[in-house]
């Protein structure tokens, strides 16, 4: 190739003074960033970790309004027109073609819109338009800051929950509550600091994906475990006597550090050990957390976990008190699921062809023990210091499938909300359009409301980063704004 046919990049790259210029630069900045490393002055890349005590508390960007966050993860996308999104215009326009709107949406052929299969009255001292599919949850409107116009980047159910959980539609990226447990650490040394709770029901659509560490480190995942499935394996065997346990256990210990001693700074050692001192921890303290026969008989009536006429609801209701219970002895994020995988809406919230048969059966099993659960964070004075944030990965559309009784998925405009430590009580933000189609102000991302959440636990999601591949990576990707408007 003659010269004539480089490129005028390419040209350059022969230019002698050019390649000594920019070798000059780069030796430069290689001493100058060496320089700054040695006094301390360069930024500090991701939390600062004792690889030993991986779980230890961390202090935030700033001071946090919230210390805990218990996420309510209603799976199968809720549909905002039967719940938390007043449509009067849907009375008027039922069962008459939507004008302009798609002829196919994501599961097939649009039918006509349908009003609210549920009555709408006004609630509290705010007055707010709340549904009686939720009448127990409806009667804490005055406390909830709602985010009416939320958006999501995609309408199929597994990659729309990554995208709530881990701020990406792909597998294999951190999920909230690892990202707040690598961050923050936990205040209790003997419990997981990130808990992941299951529905009765199964697991949801993208699986442990929601409470998954990705490329952070692996102690940072979520623990799954449920009132009905408690953690495996933590019981010694029947012929071990706890005495010879507690020695064995001694004899380990000093085994490991010995070890650890040979082989210092090696991190990946010095985090198993922690694990394995964690798991040990843990087998006296998961019992007493897991056994709810030492709460009160008022307690387990008003969460609903003694009710037999609803074993599925009474099975959530001990999910909730164990998530409450969680909460009381300072694990950093609880995940508590509602509802479970694609099941044409049997397990979950998917109300694709007959919404409202499906829906009056998960409500039952969602409203009270929820409601519950938020009643009493706060009788117990926990609501002060713990963010509850309720939330879905979509919305539906107002108009009912056509040849069904049920609602196609709407990531155009949909309800999360939010109540407790740092909210600004009886708040409603953005709004959709008047059948409930689309945000049409204030519109706002899932990277704004995950913004929101990690401010509130005193981090700035713009320097929570974590270097991998090349790439600062953050939970809000490269998006974000903070929802200022709901913050007290």
């Amino acid at each position: 190739m003659s010269l004539e046919q480089l490129s005028r990049a390419g040209r350059s790259l022969l230019d002698r003074r050019r390649f000594l210029h920019d070798a000059g630069s780069a030796l430069g900045s290689i001493a100058l960033a060496s320089l700054l490393a040695q006094e301390g002055l360069l930024a500090q890349e991701g939390a600062a970790i004792d690889p030993s005590r991986p779980y230890a508390p961390r202090a935030p960007h700033r001071s946090p309004r919230a210390k805990n966050v218990l996420v309510i993860f209603c799976a199968g996308a809720v549909s905002q027109l039967e719940t938390w999104d007043w449509k009067p215009k849907l009375l008027e326009w039922d069962d008459r073609p939507l004008p302009g709107g798609p002829a196919v949406t994501f599961q097939g052929p649009a039918g006509n819109l349908a009003k609210p299969q549920y009555r709408f009255r006004p609630r509290g001292e705010t007055g707010k338009w709340v549904s009686d599919l939720i009448p127990h949850l409806a009667e804490l409107t005055d406390d909830i800051a709602f985010v009416h116009s939320l958006t999501s980047r995609t309408n199929t159910h597994g990659p729309a929950e990554n995208f709530l959980s881990t701020g990406f539609v792909a597998d294999g990226f951190p999920s909230l509550g690892a990202w707040l447990s690598y961050a923050l650490g936990s205040e209790n040394a003997d419990l997981p600091a990130f808990v992941a709770i299951p529905d009765p029901r199964g697991i949801p659509q993208a699986s442990v994906n929601n409470w998954g560490p990705g490329f952070l480190p692996a102690e940072f995942q979520g623990t799954a475990f449920s009132a009905q499935d408690p953690i495996r394996h933590l019981s010694r065997p029947g012929s071990i006597d706890e005495g010879a346990d507690r020695a064995a256990r001694a004899a380990l210990d000093e085994l490991n550090r010995r070890h650890l001693e040979l082989n210092p700074g090696d991190n990946r050692l010095a985090a198993r050990i922690a694990s394995y001192e964690l798991a040990a921890r843990m087998q006296t303290a998961v019992p007493e957390l897991a056994d709810l026969s030492t709460e009160t008989a008022a307690t387990l009536r008003d969460y609903g976990a003694d009710d037999e006429s609803n074993p599925l609801r009474a099975s959530f209701a001990r999910n909730c008190l164990l998530a409450r219970r969680l909460i009381e002895r300072g694990v950093r994020c609880v995940q508590l699921f509602n509802g479970a995988y694609a099941s044409a809406g049997e397990l979950n919230w998917d109300g694709h062809s007959k919404l409202k048969e499906q829906y009056d059966r998960h409500a039952s099993i969602l409203d009270r023990p929820t409601a519950a659960l938020i009643r009493d964070l706060e009788r117990r004075g926990l609501l002060e210091e713990t963010l509850v944030v309720w939330c879905t990965e979509f919305g539906r559309m107002p108009f009912f499938q056509k040849g069904a009784l049920g609602r196609d998925h709407n990531p155009d405009g949909f309800t999360c909300w939010m109540t407790g430590a740092g909210v600004k009580k009886g708040t409603s933000y953005g709004i959709t359009d008047e059948l409930g189609t689309r945000a049409i102000d204030e519109i706002t991302t899932l990277y704004d409301f995950n913004a929101t959440i990690l401010h509130l636990m005193g981090l700035d999601h713009t320097r929570l980063t974590y270097s991998h591949n090349g790439f600062e990576r953050r939970l809000t990707d490269v998006h974000g704004h903070v929802i200022d408007a709901i913050l007290a």
